[in-house]
């Protein structure tokens, strides 16, 4: 499979060790699911011009990543400081508001945009300032688009009608509703629809049909990456052939297996400064 992520990039600063781990849900995504078996993996963002984003440079030439249509501005790329508590939960206690990419906006080129559709899944984020681009893209390529929890009944109606698969956080909701934004989503548009709940598992929906997967229990060094992990190969697995429960189980092992290590992906390195 061919897959493309556009949008945010970060690194993540563990305050207490004093290192930097490469990040952002749409950098991770094309990462892991180069990891998970893509054959193509490809990155779109922008990076600073600092010690954090030469880090994510190398760290995304050394993962194979397709990183041609890499943009680099004049200034700091995105960071998150990252604290973790006692069940190695991440706790984000400070950024820098998402850098040069969050000042600059991402702007597509119709050459960028032929490029885009000689991928076959694009995955985006609530945190890539992307929306605008949306309903053009979605005539060439399924998107995936990880809302984290920040939706709002507004926000949800403007970009699902172009969104293939929705995933959500949802460790603070409920149940019902969990159900609830589920049935909204799919009728604004999107098919499959996914809430990871944290240690509650996970609660997927594709065309309304309900799925549910526990947790795999292994022992937590750090969640950070977690979640990305799950999306990462679940579309790795359900895109080519939709077995959903199958992509299912297999995320879940994903999640659990990104748990037992520092950083999303690993490659933390001292903080410079």
């Amino acid at each position: 499979m061919k897959l493309i992520a556009i949008g945010d990039n970060v690194v993540d600063y563990y305050k207490d060790r004093g290192e930097i781990f490469p990040g952002g849900n749409a950098l991770n995504v094309a990462v892991l699911g180069k990891r998970y078996q893509a054959d193509v993996s490809s990155y779109i963002g922008i990076i600073g011009n600092d010690q954090a984003a030469d880090h994510v440079r190398q760290t995304l030439l050394l993962e194979k990543i397709d990183i041609s249509r890499l943009r680099q501005a004049i200034g700091p790329n995105g960071e998150a400081i990252v604290s973790l508590n006692a069940d190695g939960d991440r706790v984000f206690v400070g950024s820098n508001k998402g850098g040069v990419q969050a000042y600059m906006g991402l702007r597509l080129t119709d050459d960028d945009k032929a490029y885009i559709a000689r991928h076959e899944l694009l995955h985006t984020s609530i945190y890539s300032n992307l929306e605008h681009e949306l309903p053009e893209l979605h005539k060439a390529i399924r998107i995936s688009f990880d809302f984290s929890t920040r939706w709002t009944p507004a926000y949800l109606e403007r970009v699902c009608p172009y969104v293939d698969y929705g995933f959500f956080s949802g460790s603070d909701l409920t149940e019902d509703e969990c159900h609830q934004l589920i049935q909204q989503v799919h009728r604004l548009g999107t098919k499959v629809v996914g809430v990871t709940r944290g240690a509650q598992g996970a609660i997927f929906s594709e065309a309304g049909k309900l799925y549910r997967q526990e947790i795999v229990p292994t022992e937590v060094v750090d969640t950070l990456g977690a979640g990305d992990s799950f999306i990462a190969m679940f579309l790795m697995k359900y895109h080519p052939d939709g077995d959903m429960q199958a992509a299912l189980r297999q995320a879940s092992v994903a999640a659990a297996q990104t748990c037992g290590h520092y950083g999303a992906f690993g490659y933390g390195v001292p903080k410079v400064g």
